[in-house]
């Protein structure tokens, strides 16, 4: 039986030159970073090497920089403050956020009695920037958080246009970036977002380190107490083997972003074409069936299956060895229907199974093939 892997939205295989990097830290730099003999310099200097080489990469300076434990931490570390020290009593999203930004801010919501409002999305998942201009329109101090790449549907928010409507309502901008950093540049000295979020395992790091972009003089305060790590950001002591490796993904991500890019596109593309040559009836949700109105990584696709047969159309998959999601991977075993597709979907179109297939550059074509026969079979 052949394996595939399409499930790299979820987490992506860590590169062997990451798992290097790792192994070499864990090998010759396990000093605590606060300390101040030799071992820790050394490890300090690694972290602190890292911070410059990531906030390059996005021309800010590294002290905007702050690692944290993955995307949702850094979501948390800016909503939470935010309301809780930055004076945000309105926090404007949408329905189709992911649950690490949707959880906290409805948590928020009740914590504090902050005022909550959803912008609008049509049946493809854009964001209604007209409505957003009129939620901004209060007397209160808004917050702004919306994602640049959904990872359900792969709709690609217009980042630029966002920013500047927020700015320009002296509002602030927090965007979950987890699923386009390593994978689309964002120059943030143009771009006026004050906050961000990203995970190393999304482009091919490891599990568990991520960081969080922070505007200089933004008066963020900690959401984890301690030490005073992290310039007082995030107490705790530092995984230094994991921000290395994060570097190294994000180094080599970058550095082959064209190619690597390309070849996936391609990939999708020809998903596309053998799926509507061989499967009638065949829809895509949100943007995520158009090339260029939704990122090259994921394409989220309704089968046209009974309800009786739709039930165990992903236990049949990965009994033929394949690998993907009916939705975001931090709802694998929920029993409920996607939030993003029930927020876009007629009742109708819900019925039938949706399933989530997501590329990187370990993919092929003959795995697309193989994947298309496994489906003309179920279906």
């Amino acid at each position: 039986m052949q394996q595939v892997y399409l499930d790299n939205a979820a987490t992506t295989p860590l590169r062997t030159e990451v798992i290097d990097k790792m192994a070499e830290v864990l090998r010759s730099n396990f000093g605590n970073p606060s300390s101040t003999h030799s071992f820790g310099r050394s490890s300090k200097s690694i972290i602190e090497q890292c911070r410059k080489n990531i906030a390059a990469h996005f021309n800010v300076e590294a002290s905007e920089i702050c690692f944290t434990s993955g995307g949702t931490e850094a979501d948390n570390l800016v909503l939470r403050s935010a309301v809780r020290d930055l004076g945000v009593d309105v926090i404007i999203t949408s329905k189709i956020e992911h649950h690490a930004v949707l959880h906290t801010v409805e948590h928020l919501a009740k914590e504090f009695s902050i005022d909550l409002k959803f912008v609008e999305v049509d049946e493809q998942g854009h964001v209604n920037i007209s409505h957003l201009k009129s939620l901004l329109i209060t007397s209160k101090k808004p917050l702004v958080s919306l994602m640049h790449i959904n990872n359900e549907i792969g709709n690609i928010l217009d980042i630029e246009q966002v920013a500047k409507t927020v700015k320009s309502a002296n509002g602030l901008f927090h965007s979950d970036t987890v699923q386009s950093i390593g994978h689309y540049k964002l120059d943030l000295a143009e771009l006026p977002i004050d906050f961000l979020a990203a995970s190393a395992h999304k482009f091919h790091g490891p599990k568990g380190v991520g960081f969080a972009f922070i505007r200089k003089n933004s008066g963020l305060r900690p959401l984890i107490i301690g030490g005073d790590q992290e310039r007082g950001l995030r107490a705790g002591t530092e995984a230094v083997h994991n921000i290395a490796a994060l570097d190294e993904a994000l180094s080599i991500a970058y550095k082959n972003l064209e190619d690597e890019k390309a070849h996936i596109k391609t990939l999708k593309r020809y998903f596309i074409e053998q799926l509507n040559a061989n499967i009638p009836n065949v829809t895509f949700n949100g943007a995520s069936g158009h090339i260029d109105k939704s990122t090259y990584t994921l394409l989220s696709v309704r089968l046209p299956l009974k309800p009786e047969k739709a039930a165990m159309l992903q236990f049949q998959l990965d009994l033929k060895g394949i690998a993907c999601s009916k939705g975001s991977a931090c709802q694998s075993g929920s029993t409920q229907q996607s939030h993003v597709l029930s927020a876009i979907l007629s009742h109708a179109e819900l019925q039938k199974p949706s399933v989530r297939f997501s590329f990187s550059i370990y993919n092929t074509k003959t795995e697309v093939d193989y994947v298309v026969d496994v489906l003309k079979s179920l279906v």
